[in-house]
């Protein structure tokens, strides 16, 4: 069974248009490459066919997990969310109680994390660890190199 992921309206459009683009351009691209391996004669020993084959076979399954992906994506209405606490989608200004280092994260679906922009997954540790927790409380985090103590500054959306 497959679980419900939550994303932003940006997010499910990047999804669509990542399938839209596999099954548009790279699906043909993919055809092309098996007719012209195939047109190269013996196939038992053509190993440009056989590249072409497992490429292919690749692609269907990156389509076809997309597709799962996207029947099971629903988007978060940020209207309705409660900026008290850490949710899916908030901005949550942290604090590292040990060094003072200040982090701003946006806690995202799985599909949507990227550390470079600020937007971690909400099943990280990280996110997990925040998840529920509001202003003022300090959230114990298990991270790889051991308990990080953050305190939440402040959250918004």
């Amino acid at each position: 069974m497959s679980k419900i992921s939550y994303y932003t309206a940006e997010g499910l459009k990047k999804l669509k248009d990542e399938l839209n683009h596999l099954k548009d351009v790279e699906r043909p691209k993919a055809s092309n490459a098996i007719a012209e391996a195939r047109d190269k004669g013996d196939l038992s020993e053509n190993a440009e066919y056989d590249a072409a084959k497992e490429a292919q076979g690749m692609l269907e399954m990156r389509i076809s997990k997309l597709e799962e992906t996207l029947s099971n994506a629903r988007v978060i209405d940020e209207s309705q969310l409660d900026n008290s606490k850490v949710l899916v989608l908030s901005k949550v200004k942290i604090k590292n109680q040990v060094n003072g280092m200040v982090l701003d994260y946006m806690i995202v679906a799985d599909g949507e994390a990227d550390l470079s922009k600020g937007k971690i997954s909400v099943n990280s540790p990280i996110g997990k660890g925040l998840l529920g927790k509001a202003v003022g409380e300090v959230a114990q985090i298990n991270v790889p190199s051991g308990v990080i103590n953050f305190e939440i500054v402040e959250i918004t959306r």
